[in-house]
């Protein structure tokens, strides 16, 4: 308020890594600059209209991961840092990346995702992976001609966590065949990146950064959090799904992060146990934006959200940007013309005109059940807003005929592949060093029958708590009981502590202002009668322990 003159001239240096790590910017910005303004100027460079769907990410001091918030100061968001670095990333992966309006939009979307293929992130079977690096290579080397493409080729490219010579074998060989065949020879590199994203978007860690929990049995998970809701892994299975649909509210309380569920049949409590605090209000938080973001009519709807418990300190979210369902309809009232699934092969560059619906289905019933946020009741499926999805059929195809004649020492390359999750920055890596160990151990059939398992959460499996009459009060939307423990306990050892200081203070203090008030009669009385005798019995007491 009472910013001084200096200050304003101040201009601070930043880094901002781009998707290709190659490439990076130089970025300033003044102490009064927000986030927005950062994020802005990177999307300018990159001639990026849709910039709802991206993020700056940045670690503190503490090595905990952070997103840029974009309603508040660059410098007091980074203060802890000991240099100032960012990470240009997806933040809110779309569900159908093919109904993006614009071209680069959707090939910045592609680099994202061959950097989680990269580094594990996006965990699939052997046989998708082959797959998706054989596109990543028709995209970067075009057709495939025996007089260049001569040798293991590939094994110049980093591909995949774990790329072994059969993986890097069996890409060659999806790379030559035609597409009619079950490979992907004859496409153009446009062509094999919707391909590449069509596949990709099917799978179950499409869009997910998985975060290290515990459940209440102390076992390993990941937690991650997409468009959907949020999904359990232990190693590389999936555990449960619980849909934005089903998830009534989201808080935390120290390390654990907790998530409300309405059934039809009951209510569930499900808890998850984070490395630290500050982890734990990261989950919270990247919860509640990908709940608002995929599931808010508007984010005018977005209220104040509150999370932890008593004595929690930082648990305060107001959520800043347009929804989801606002950029799509923004796209179609202001694009009228283009292509009607978004495939049209122009520069990855350039902007194209591409007509878009909401992944989630408008319906009048929608708006009016946000009328006490933090709650979802209306998300939809993966399946109901994608495309079918020709690639994973050609994929298939090629696949198991390629599987047919593979035998004895193939087979068993491919049950020693897996991949491993890891964080950008190193000084996190170690922490998710087991995202998809499991994997090692399981056959090709085992591997490619685990994404088609039932997803929703068995009551024997879950991770349940007894709700207790307050949050049953609280889900009903009946007001919270009175809880006198939360209300009076801590204020009255406040004031109790408060008054003992005081007093030592007083007695103990040689400031001349407080010589007035140990003078008084009530003073001089507790000083005799009871603070002097309990302080010689305290020192007797500590002289004979010690």
């Amino acid at each position: 308020m009472f910013r001084s003159r200096a200050d304003s001239n101040i201009v601070y240096k930043c880094t901002v890594r781009l998707l290709e790590d190659t490439d990076i910017l130089e970025c300033e910005f003044h102490p009064s600059q927000k986030g927005k303004y950062l994020l802005d100027y990177v999307c300018q460079q990159l001639n990026l209209v849709e910039t709802d769907y991206f993020g700056l990410r940045f670690v503190d001091g503490m090595n905990q991961r952070h997103w840029l918030h974009m309603a508040k100061s660059i410098i007091k968001q980074v203060k802890d840092s000991s240099s100032i670095l960012f990470s240009f990333r997806v933040k809110f992966y779309p569900p159908n990346p093919l109904l993006l309006k614009e071209e680069v939009t959707r090939y910045q979307v592609y680099l994202q995702l061959k950097r989680d293929l990269l580094h594990g992130r996006l965990y699939c079977t052997p046989n998708e992976a082959a797959m998706l690096g054989a596109l990543v290579v028709q995209g970067d080397l075009g057709d495939y001609d025996p007089a260049v493409h001569v040798g293991n080729y590939i094994s110049e490219m980093r591909l995949l966590l774990r790329q072994t010579e059969v993986i890097e074998a069996r890409m060659q060989e999806v790379h030559a065949l035609p597409v009619d065949e079950g490979g992907v020879g004859g496409q153009q590199p446009a062509d094999a990146e919707i391909t590449f994203l069509r596949i990709s978007c099917q799978l179950d860690t499409y869009g997910v950064d998985p975060h290290p929990v515990k459940d209440h049995r102390g076992n390993q998970l990941y937690l991650g959090i997409n468009h959907s809701g949020i999904i359990t892994f232990q190693g590389s299975r999936k555990n449960h799904h619980f849909r934005w649909s089903e998830v009534h509210k989201i808080n935390y309380e120290g390390k654990m992060f907790i998530v409300h569920l309405n059934y039809p049949e009951k209510k569930h409590t499900v808890g998850f146990k984070c490395p630290s605090g500050a982890a734990c209000r990261h989950v919270w938080r990247c919860a509640i934006e990908q709940m608002l973001f995929f599931t808010l009519a508007s984010s005018a709807d977005a209220s104040v959200i509150s999370g932890g418990g008593f004595f929690s300190w930082g648990s305060k979210f107001r959520y800043v940007g347009r929804t989801e369902r606002e950029i799509l309809q923004g796209s179609s009232e202001s694009r009228g013309n283009g292509t009607a699934n978004g495939e049209g092969g122009g520069p990855r560059r350039k902007a194209s005109s591409v007509p878009a619906t909401p992944s989630t289905p408008m319906n009048s019933d929608f708006s009016g059940a946000y009328s006490s946020l933090p709650r979802s009741t209306h998300s939809a499926p993966l399946g109901e807003s994608l495309d079918t999805c020709n690639g994973c059929a050609m994929m298939s195809t090629a696949i198991g005929s390629n599987n047919a004649g593979t035998s004895g020492e193939g087979t068993h390359h491919f049950n020693d592949y897996y991949f491993r999750d890891s964080f950008e920055h190193s000084s996190s890596e170690s922490q998710l060093t087991n995202f998809g160990m499991e994997a090692a151990n399981r056959g090709p059939e085992e591997s490619s029958r685990h994404s088609s398992n039932n997803h929703t959460p068995s009551k024997r499996a879950l991770t349940t708590f007894q709700a207790s009459q307050n949050d049953a009060a609280a889900n009903s939307g009946q007001p919270k009981k009175f809880n006198i423990f939360k209300a009076f306990v801590p204020s009255f050892l406040f004031v109790c502590f408060s008054l003992l200081f005081l007093t030592v203070l007083v007695l103990e203090s040689d400031w001349p202002l407080l010589k007035k008030f140990r003078q008084w009669p009530e003073m001089v009385s507790l000083h005799y009668h009871y603070y002097r005798p309990l302080k010689d019995y305290m020192r007797q007491t500590v002289a004979r322990l010690f």
